[in-house]
């Protein structure tokens, strides 16, 4: 699970959580094709976000080697 502020930085939609609330707050984003307003929505696997004309879908991370 990851949050929808956090997850526009870590798919490099936005630059910073400023751009982030401001994307977010001017219903530019979608969720699941869905406008959202909610930067602490959380998202699962599969969650398909779009956002300033790109679409990126939340996959699982690949454990870390140790």
């Amino acid at each position: 699970m990851i949050r929808l502020g956090q997850f526009l930085q870590l798919a490099g939609l936005v630059d910073g959580g400023a751009e982030a609330k401001y994307v977010v707050a001017s219903g530019e984003v979608l969720v699941g094709g869905e406008p959202e307003t909610r930067r602490g929505r959380q998202l699962h696997v599969g969650d398909v976000v779009e956002a300033l004309g790109e679409a990126v879908r939340v996959t699982r991370q690949a454990a870390a080697a140790d």
